[in-house]
């Protein structure tokens, strides 16, 4: 008897397929003698969705490249006409609407994101504020402890760490609702803290901060495991049925939400430059008063604490199904607590997908963080005598619309089959590698006075390129290569070891010169680059349904029978399709254990119904109209034999209207060919 986890992912059927008898059989593999002309057209529109297929069933991937580029262009025209005009529908019955859709589904998914940016790069905006009114505390550390201060980079991104491995083992192992509520609680409590550091003395008041850094560290740190899981999986949804939405647009649901963090950056630099010109008596020049300083820090802190709380209430109250999708799939596998058996799979079977997720993502945090942490050093570069904290932070926010407008290009190129996740990460790295390297080994030419804004486009361009390329990407594809029982833990591993990199960043930077850090950090982008091109599969335009397909057959031992696109070339890395992951693709057995599969489940939803089980269906939400619509049903109906819905029929070579049970007291395999009958 195979396991349960077999039959468990049915068809990933396209937006709903036509049942209006107006079909046309055009597809060679999907000839079948036992199927009416109309029959096989709806099973053809059921199992070739054509945003992926073409007209005859051909995989968008399998196509001449001529042809690939017309059927991708030719999918996203449509779509993006479709975009448009439900847009300007929205916008004449309500001119808000569109923007109270761009909130609802954009803006919440990611406001976790939004306020850890808001508060986790204000800590080097809020430095130099802190060195020309604390001087001899925070500048020439008379009396504070140097190691303290340095010490505020080392300690955040720990607790960053501490907190992506810790919530993501508990996002796999509680869910993803419970681990959501606990980031913003923890950040709100972190918040608070930083909001009120003191100390008798001025060490003691950095010691404090630290600290509070610290633990707020943990919250921002569990938001990368739980924002890229839950919010992929209330894309893809959670029963069988894989809409055309989740498969054009999964990339770019996640990366806006991601790209929030880009905005909690933007409000952060806006709000710190009007606090201080209403403290500092509208004034940004220095010499910058203790009390001024004091005011515009703790209360930059206050304002997102407010809308932490709120988030915790929101997630609460109002996303009391984030956690559905990895139910439904530990109840499939018969887990209750925290699925040892997919982890250690996932080691076995993805082992270089996460060395690729981990290492890729180390590789850009050198870049991101290092950049982001000490910004304040580069500017300099860019002002040279520059002694006030506003025009630096006024440049800082060009560097940040820059930034921005790479999160939103990425979002809008993400799902592009022709360029999309692999190929955006690796043009990235080369071009942060290419934008560093160029000024490093001719350093004082580019920061001399004629050519300094050479050295300013240089700087802002690696911006564009770090969110138009690897800091997006390495959030999306460090979920989406790993099946929903480890996912969480996966890419809070890989985020975790992400943070190493800014760790490195952070000790680094302190010990070298500016030119020095030109020298270095190139390096990194090239080895990302390569790690990417080497391990990394591209899950551009891959339904998500059919990797979850993939995975139930690796679980049940049986990985040479799954035949689907999950495995073709296109999806597979180099190393993998070295390795021959890819060689029992075959689409046309693949398009028979689909329908053998369905068949499974059409059994089962007969025999429920006989007994009249009023909970069929309701454990995983799906819609089973494609199972008792009128072809489909009938189809089955007229040539199932079999009542036994134990098991899957897997293999090619076994009749897809025969399945064997094991006579448990003899061992031997017993065929049932019982015939169901309609209600």
């Amino acid at each position: 008897m195979d396991p349960p986890s077999l039959r468990d992912y049915g068809a990933a059927a396209p937006h709903g397929p036509n049942m209006s008898g107006q079909h046309t059989a055009t597809a060679n593999i999907d000839i079948r003698h036992d199927m009416s002309p109309n029959e096989a057209s709806v099973f053809h529109a059921l199992l070739h969705p054509d945003d992926i297929y073409d007209e005859n069933g051909t995989y968008w991937a399998d196509l001449p490249a001529g042809q690939r580029f017309k059927f991708v262009r030719n999918v996203d025209s449509q779509e993006s006409r479709k975009e448009l005009a439900s847009i300007w529908t929205m916008f004449k019955a309500d001119p808000l609407s569109p923007v109270a859709y761009y909130f609802k589904n954009m803006v919440l998914p990611g406001a976790g994101l939004l306020l850890e940016g808001y508060v986790l790069f204000s800590i080097g905006n809020v430095r130099p504020l802190l060195q020309d009114s604390f001087p001899r505390c925070w500048k020439t550390f008379e009396i504070c402890d140097e190691t303290w201060t340095q010490a505020i980079d080392y300690l955040e991104i720990i607790g960053i760490i501490v907190g992506q491995i810790l919530v993501g083992i508990i996002g796999d192992w509680l869910g993803r609702r419970w681990g959501l509520i606990q980031d913003a609680a923890i950040m709100f409590v972190g918040l608070l803290m930083l909001t009120a550091a003191w100390g008798v003395t001025q060490n003691g008041w950095v010691i404090c901060y630290v600290w509070a850094l610290f633990f707020y560290g943990i919250g921002v740190g569990g938001e990368y495991p739980m924002t890229a899981t839950s919010g992929m999986e209330n894309s893809v949804g959670s029963g069988k049925v894989s809409t055309k939405d989740d498969r054009l647009h999964r990339g770019r649901k996640v990366t806006s939400a991601f790209l929030m963090q880009g905005w909690g950056q933007f409000c952060n630099q806006i709000l710190l430059i009007i606090l201080l010109l209403i403290f500092h008596h509208g004034s940004g020049n220095p010499p910058y008063s203790k009390v001024a300083a004091q005011w515009t820090y703790r209360i930059s802190f206050a304002i997102p604490a407010v809308g932490t709380l709120w988030l915790v209430y929101y997630r609460y109250f109002k996303m009391r199904s984030a956690s559905k999708q990895l139910m439904i799939s530990k109840k499939k596998a018969h887990v209750t607590g925290y699925d040892t058996e997919s982890l250690t799979l996932t080691l076995k079977y993805f082992g270089p997908r996460l060395l690729a997720t981990a290492g890729a993502w180390f590789a850009n945090d050198v870049f991101f963080y290092g950049n982001k942490l000490f910004q304040n050093q580069f500017i300099a570069v860019i002002t040279p005598n520059n002694k006030s904290v506003m025009t630096g932070w006024l440049y800082n926010l060009i560097n940040v619309g820059v930034s921005l407008v790479g999160y939103y290009m990425a979002s809008f190129f993400i799902d592009n089959k022709l360029y999309g996740r692999k190929w955006m990460m690796i043009v990235g790295f080369l071009a942060d590698f290419i934008l560093f390297v160029v000024p490093a080994f001719n350093y004082e030419y580019f920061t001399s006075p004629d050519h300094i804004h050479a050295f300013q486009a240089m700087y802002f361009l690696s911006s564009f390129f770090n969110q138009f390329g690897p800091n997006s990407v390495t959030f999306l594809v460090a979920a989406e290569v790993f099946p929903t029982p480890i996912r969480a833990t996966a890419h809070g591993f890989s985020a975790a070891v992400g943070k190493l990199g800014a760790l490195l960043a952070a000790v680094l930077y302190n010990y070298i010169t500016t030119q020095q850090k030109f020298y270095i950090v190139p390096w990194f982008g090239l080895a990302g680059a390569l790690l990417t091109w080497l391990f990394l599969p591209d899950t551009t335009g891959l339904d998500l349904k059919e990797q979850e397909r993939r995975w139930a057959y690796i679980r049940a031992g049986k990985e040479e029978q799954y035949h689907g696109i999950a495995i073709h070339p296109k999806h597979l890395s180099v190393w993998e399709r070295i390795r021959g992951v890819g060689k029992h693709y075959d689409a046309k057995l693949d398009y028979e254990s689909k329908i053998a599969e369905m068949r499974t489940e059409w059994v089962e939803h007969q025999e429920n119904k006989a007994m009249e089980n009023p909970h069929c269906g309701d454990d995983d939400g799906d819609d089973d109209n494609h199972y008792t619509s009128g072809d489909v049903h009938n189809f089955f109906n007229r040539t199932t034999t079999t009542t036994s819905p134990r098991q899957a029929p897997l293999n090619e070579k076994t009749d897809p209207s025969i399945t064997r049970d094991v006579d448990s007291s003899s061992g031997n395999s017993v065929e049932k060919t019982v015939q169901v009958h309609e209600e």
